[in-house]
């Protein structure tokens, strides 16, 4: 894995001396994927752009066990900001980093110390700190977060190999996303906010039966020995990080349906830290209230077992929290809008926002239950997090004159 050394230096021309109005507005997302080669390469110098914007990118971490949903998230969430998210273009077509007009997601797999034959050799998994490099995933990170450009390792996830680096610029918006974003302090300080993805390992078994087992041909004893070997890697390593996590989407097997271990219908629980700077939990009806809610089944369709909604503070990992649960799915998206109706701090820019964003993914994964509901609306809150972070620093020089 090449590591890259970053030197700044500035022009006598530089927009950073003579033109005080520059602004730059990027957000940057890292995500984790795996990747090629093992060798040592040695990528030359390269030149690395600084910002001297004021308007730092933003940080977005995400964390979740592999095949959980971050993807699915990743689409929700840039669609918020507007604008497709795409590979880079003309840079290497196993790049696992996704851009778009405010966003930039990055799978922190990029940061593997070894490649696919290394791990069996010293046998460790993906998930094993020794088979990451957090020191540079840290280093550049910070170099992002700091407005400079940085040259990203990259593991491919066909070969299993670390290919050469790619160039990433800073964003508006930097999300990293993967196995390990909240797993090194360091790291994690660097975040402006967390999300962890946990799916309970019953509905994780069910959604693997049914993926590898339908789509790929595995047979049932192969699935639950795949699962049982990255358990113990996961309990030690990934799941540790939801107690740091802002806000955490839970996905359980439901409770309307006695003794289900088909994994079809869900109970969902979006879990919200209290005292978030620029982030306001959602509530349902009366804000710090406990309430159970079934909808009117005249007002919203929805078959066997129905839908049910419960809303309440808590406490997790020590913290104090408000929870929003649905369990059940909805039969017809647009009449989501009735529920959307009784949720309140959605941070929608006009009524009705979270039921277009949901009929515009219709045909994501979890679009008829409370996954893609609460991927949805936490999408809407990192927006609103986003702008109040660009307005509290565009008023910084303003209050700092008046001083």
């Amino acid at each position: 894995m090449a590591i890259s050394s970053l030197h700044a230096t500035t022009s006598l021309h530089s927009p950073c001396t003579t033109n005080t109005s520059f602004r730059q507005n990027q957000v940057i997302f890292f995500t984790t994927r795996s990747n090629r080669r093992g060798s040592t390469r040695h990528a030359g110098a390269r030149t690395f752009q600084v910002s001297c914007s004021a308007d730092k990118p933003v940080v977005i971490g995400l964390a979740a066990d592999s095949g959980c949903g971050k993807s699915t998230f990743m689409r929700r969430l840039t669609s918020v900001f507007g604008g497709a998210a795409e590979p880079p273009k003309g840079g290497n077509p196993d790049s696992n980093t996704l851009i778009s007009d405010t966003t930039t997601v990055i799978c922190l797999d990029d940061y593997h110390s070894l490649d696919r034959t290394g791990r069996k050799e010293k046998g460790v998994t993906a998930l094993d700190p020794r088979a990451n490099n957090f020191d540079l995933m840290y280093e550049q990170v910070k170099a992002i977060k700091e407005g400079k450009a940085i040259d990203k390792p990259i593991y491919n996830h066909v070969t299993g190999l670390l290919d050469p680096p790619e160039l990433i610029q800073p964003p508006k918006i930097f999300v990293i996303e993967g196995l390990h974003p909240m797993f090194d302090e360091r790291v994690r300080d660097l975040l402006d906010f967390s999300i962890y993805l946990d799916i309970s390992d019953e509905v994780k078994f069910a959604w693997k039966i049914q993926r590898d087992m339908a789509e790929r041909g595995h047979s049932l004893e192969s699935i639950k020995a795949s699962i049982e070997a990255r358990k113990p890697d996961f309990d030690a390593f990934i799941d540790p990080q939801k107690q740091y996590a802002d806000a955490v989407i839970e996905v359980l097997p439901t409770q309307l349906i006695p003794d289900d271990n088909e994994g079809k219908v869900l109970r969902v629980k979006l879990i919200m830290k209290e005292g978030i700077k620029n982030f306001n939990p959602v509530y349902l009806f009366d804000e710090g209230s406990s309430i159970t809610w079934v909808p009117c089944g005249r007002k919203l369709t929805c078959s066997y077992p129905g839908i049910k909604f419960a809303y309440g503070p808590d406490t997790y990992f020590g913290h104090e929290v408000s929870v929003l649960e649905m369990d059940g799915q909805f039969d017809r998206l647009d009449e989501l809008i009735y529920v959307e109706s009784h949720l309140s701090n959605l941070s929608t820019k006009f009524y009705g926002e979270v039921t277009q964003q949901m009929l515009k993914h219709a045909d994501f994964p979890g679009s008829t239950n409370g996954t893609g509901l609460f991927q949805t609306i936490v999408g809407l809150k990192i927006r609103d997090l986003y702008e109040q972070i660009i307005a509290e620093r565009a008023g910084a020089p303003t209050e700092a004159a008046k001083v």
